[in-house]
């Protein structure tokens, strides 16, 4: 019998992945994340994986390297906006990241899914605040240049789920741990209340998705008899050479996962 590809969970994620319209890709991430609570997608893992050098996205914002972003500060308004608009695009992208990783990897148990349909749901919902808020101040998604690092890191580890959960949620997304109570702090004086809300909303759920990120990588250094402290500071070496770390925002980190032998050997390094 053919798998109908509607109620297949790695085909729709695959569906979702490839929607260039941000709207339309928020509203069909919600509904799968629906769909497979409510039990109405399957795990047949005969899905042929495809490499995917891009993810669906806007034609705009238009990509350039990062050192060509423009300039944030948080001062003025026109620099918060600026600020605004490449945190939306950092969750643009989040959603991608996390649709990918339904889709990508095929034989992990049910509470993976689980995991990464609400990951991306949440990327979603942050994505839709800051967009609406960028949209309050006459701004859109797409206005301002980006960088396409984030996806980058996709390609980069797309081979390997450990490698994926040891580099995205940790490394990137744990970078947002470490920034984004310094950037609350900053705004606290401009009396803008309704981002630092939206900041503080991002933050609290990011905390839980470097969790998940933690809880399945060391599931998989487990599986494989790797030493998970060891595994990560080698991949990080491998795969990151020139990224910057630090400082760091221990408590948040430990909260999400990370052991204190780790902090300190990241210190010790970083």
């Amino acid at each position: 019998m053919p798998m109908n590809a509607k109620d297949n969970l790695f085909l729709q994620s695959l569906s979702c992945l490839l929607i260039n319209d941000p709207a339309e890709k928020v509203a069909a991430t919600k509904l799968l994340q629906k769909r497979w609570l409510a039990g109405e997608l399957n795990l047949d893992a005969t899905v042929d994986i495809k490499p995917l050098p891009d993810a669906g996205r806007p034609v705009k914002p238009a990509l350039v390297d990062p050192r060509d972003v423009p300039r944030r500060n948080f001062s003025s308004l026109k620099g918060r906006l600026t600020l605004v608009h490449a945190i939306t695009h950092i969750e643009f992208n989040a959603i991608n990241l996390a649709l990918d990783a339904v889709y990508r990897f095929q034989k992990m148990p049910a509470q993976y899914y689980s995991d990464w349909c609400q990951v991306a749901a949440e990327e979603a919902l942050h994505f839709t605040m800051l967009s609406d808020y960028l949209l309050s101040h006459g701004v859109s998604y797409g206005d301002y240049p980006a960088h396409n690092g984030l996806w980058e890191m996709a390609v980069k580890t797309d081979f390997d789920v450990l490698v994926r959960m040891a580099l995205v949620p940790r490394v990137l997304e744990a970078r947002g741990l470490d920034v984004t109570p310094g950037m609350i702090k900053k705004l606290q004086p401009t009396g803008d209340v309704v981002l630092i809300k939206c900041l503080e909303k991002i933050f609290d759920d990011e905390v839980g998705h470097v969790k998940i990120g933690t809880h399945w990588f060391r599931f998989l250094c487990e599986q494989r008899k790797l030493d998970a402290d060891k595994t990560f500071l080698q991949l990080i070496e491998k795969y990151m050479q020139g990224a910057k770390f630090g400082p760091f925002e221990t408590a948040a980190r430990v909260e999400a996962g990370f052991t204190h032998e780790e902090m300190q050997a990241l210190l010790n390094r970083f």
